[in-house]
């Protein structure tokens, strides 16, 4: 296209157009009028972001050993059957060595909170509808997978499915600004709603503003009405601030995530939520803390010196 007053008039244009379409699509939510258009892209565009990426991902079949991991009987030994058949597929080079690292980290986690998962990779990020921070993952539809569906890794809380195409979906991430969670407290079942904030620590706003809290404490997810959008029990931070109450009804803490955004490869979408709450059972171990090494000096008379109760 020539460079013309003409041309540069229609890019304004369209520029101002879509800022529009930005701004009612944030401004409208879950009720956005750009949903179905939304929708409509992600059953265009999904299978071919799906396609490129499976035709250069030797991971790609593998995962598919995860995705009918949703089954109640037996589910520990079943996950454990799926890892070992999965090792078996992987190639022996760092990137797949360290992507059945996060297999079986899922697989275990998975195992120990009951969820019934569908495993599958991070094939985008970003979006094509406003600034928000998402991932494309390839199961969709097809796979069972829905809207409002918990988003996990093996380190702990990832986001929640907002759209859902045949054979793709994207997850809205924790850390989005958008984005927010009831948590329950480890140590004393405080229960408080966190918020993302980017690349910083998520805010939690604790309903008790005289909980008592200290910073190492850990949160967990504390559950939906029918676990949609969030199931219980799932792993979301530690504590890294606590603000002073100052005699407000409710306390702002800080929480640093499990989960790294900016690394994600393998997910599970939970499918089926777990029997019972597992409560604080899928928490990783607490670190030990390291002892202080002592060291003891002796200390020997000089025979020049008199030694008490002698005379020299």
């Amino acid at each position: 296209m020539r460079d013309t007053r003409e041309s540069r008039l229609l890019l304004v244009l369209l520029i101002a157009i879509a800022f529009a379409l930005i701004t009612v699509d944030i401004r409208g939510g879950q009720d956005s009028p750009v949903q179905g258009a939304r929708q409509a892209a992600a059953a265009v565009f999904g299978p071919i972001e799906n396609g490129v990426s499976s035709a250069v991902d030797p991971v790609g079949n593998a995962i598919a050993a995860v995705r009918d991991s949703d089954s109640r009987h037996d589910r520990i030994a079943q996950l454990e059957h799926d890892n070992t058949a999965l090792k078996a597929k992987l190639g022996s080079d760092d990137r797949n060595r360290s992507r059945l690292s996060q297999l079986d980290k899922m697989l275990k986690m998975a195992g120990a909170g009951q969820y019934g998962i569908k495993g599958a990779e991070v094939i985008a990020i970003g979006a094509a509808q406003g600034f928000s921070w998402t991932v494309t993952i390839d199961v969709g539809s097809n796979d069972g997978v829905q809207r409002d569906m918990t988003v996990l890794n093996g380190d702990g809380l990832v986001g929640r499915v907002t759209t859902v195409g045949p054979d793709t979906a994207t997850v809205l991430l924790a850390n989005d600004p958008d984005f927010t969670v009831g948590t329950r407290m480890e140590s004393n079942d405080e229960l408080g709603f966190a918020s993302g904030q980017g690349d910083r620590p998520l805010r939690v706003e604790m309903l008790n503003g005289k909980a008592k809290i200290k910073k190492g404490d850990r949160l967990v997810t504390f559950g939906s009405q029918a676990d949609k959008p969030f199931v219980p029990g799932v792993p979301v931070g530690v504590v890294s601030r606590v603000d002073p109450s100052g005699g407000d009804l409710t306390r702002t803490i800080y929480v640093t995530p499990y989960v790294s955004f900016s690394k994600l490869d393998i997910v599970g979408v939970v499918v089926e939520a777990p029997r019972k709450d597992p409560r604080d059972t899928v928490l990783p171990a607490k670190p030990k803390p390291t002892p202080t090494p002592t060291v003891t000096v002796t200390v020997t008379p000089s025979a020049s010196e008199p030694v008490t109760g002698q005379t020299p």
